[in-house]
Formats: C-alpha cells, sequence, structure tokens
C-alpha cells in the first residue's frame, strides 16, 4: 500500500480516539496520536505498530497555543506533510446551570472549542500552501440540541460546530475538507447495537476524508440504528 500522508488524532482515549488512529494506520497513514497524558497513548501505539502500521504518542494539551503548534511542527518533523487532522478531544460540565462555576465552565469551552480552534488554524496553516487535506471535528447530539444540565457541553460543542462550518466555506473552495460529524449516541459495545461501535464510526470518518471533492460532506450524522432522533 501506498505511503499517505501522516495524520494527526488529537484526543486519543482507548474508545473513539484509539479506533480512528487504527483505520488511518490501516489506510497507509503514520499516525500521530495526541492527548494531555501520556498514559492514555502507549496501548493504541503498541497496538498499531503490532499490526504493521506507524504511529507515534505526541504529550499535547489542545487548549494551549503553543503546545498545538509544537505538535504539528513535531508530527511534521517526524511523518511529514500532515494530511488529514482529527480534533476529537472534549470538554464537559454537568449539573444544573445554578450550579455550574464560571471556572470549570471555561475550561470545558477550552477543551472542547478553542483546542478545535487551535488545532484547526494550525491544520489550516500547514495545509493551505499544498492546496489539500482533510480537518475533522467529533461532536455530539449537544452540537444540535440542548438538554437540561448540559449547558456546559452544548456551549463548546454548539461553537465547534459553528467552526467546522465557517472553515468549511472558506476552505473547501481552496482545496481543504473540513467535515464535523454528530455521534448521536452513546459509544461503546451492546449486543443489540443500541451503542454506537468505535470502529464503525472511524470508518465513516476514513470513507468522509476519501470523498471525491465533487461530492463532499460538512455535517456527518452517525446514531445506532434503534436510536431515536
Amino acid at each position: 500500500m501506498a505511503q499517505q500522508g501522516a495524520c494527526i488524532v488529537v484526543g486519543v482515549g482507548p474508545g473513539l480516539g484509539a479506533a480512528l488512529a487504527r483505520r488511518f494506520a490501516a489506510g497507509g497513514h503514520a499516525v500521530a496520536v495526541a492527548a494531555r497524558s501520556m498514559g492514555k497513548l502507549a496501548a493504541v501505539v503498541d497496538e498499531i505498530d503490532h499490526a504493521g502500521g506507524n504511529a507515534k504518542a505526541y504529550k499535547c494539551d489542545a487548549a494551549d497555543e503553543t503546545s498545538v503548534v509544537e505538535l504539528f511542527a513535531k508530527v511534521e518533523q517526524d511523518f511529514g506533510p500532515v494530511e488529514v487532522a482529527v480534533f476529537n478531544a472534549s470538554g464537559r460540565v454537568r449539573r444544573p446551570i445554578a450550579e455550574i462555576g464560571a471556572e470549570e465552565f471555561k475550561e470545558a469551552w477550552l477543551r472542547g472549542c478553542f483546542g478545535g480552534f487551535l488545532v484547526g488554524r494550525e491544520a489550516a496553516r500547514r495545509m493551505l500552501p499544498r492546496g489539500q487535506g482533510s480537518i475533522f471535528f467529533t461532536g455530539a447530539t449537544a452540537s444540535v440540541k440542548g438538554f437540561p444540565l448540559s449547558a456546559g457541553f452544548a456551549v463548546p460543542k454548539f461553537g465547534l460546530r459553528a467552526l467546522s462550518e465557517s472553515m468549511a466555506r472558506e476552505l473547501q473552495p481552496k482545496g481543504l475538507h473540513v467535515a464535523h460529524f454528530v455521534i448521536d449516541g452513546g459509544i461503546g459495545k451492546d449486543e443489540g447495537d443500541a451503542r454506537l461501535l468505535p470502529d464503525a464510526i472511524a470508518e465513516t470518518y476514513y470513507q468522509t476524508h476519501l470523498q471525491h471533492r465533487s461530492a463532499w460532506s460538512l455535517n456527518v450524522e452517525v446514531r445506532p440504528w434503534v436510536e431515536k432522533f
């Protein structure tokens, strides 16, 4: 299989982040897995390496500008040009609005939205001169519905969707594919398919990356077949 450009996945844990890394590695991409805690990443890198892929772990705080800029610089130094950047990090506060502290609300926004801006901007800066690349953002049901007790999650997710739509309208005519994924349901394994399987979601991201530019998607919704919506 021909070697593809590098793929960065920011916000990698054992679920969707790991599945995304595995799928893009299987597609021939060198994969950079990034998170605030390096302890989450070793198992993902080992799994990809044992399957014959190429992956490396990087510590990155997505809400810190210097950390994000350094991440992209290190990845391109290690693997060459970044072809795919996925922002999969999130920030969340779940409690009544009257009980949410100002600092924890701000922290959720920084992790879930501002981090997406930093990752998306840095990806665009590096992809624009080449006129190609994919920038993907992981959303949720809260990206389109503000549920009770969910202000500290809906606000970052609404903002991330707005960011992706604005970037898509600006960057797609310049050759960059920007897409936002609404994960409408719980992620995990369930015998009745009541939850979204991480590998199945990752396949949707990968196939979106492969789309021809004459038929690019922007807002992609995925949910279990039994999910009410």
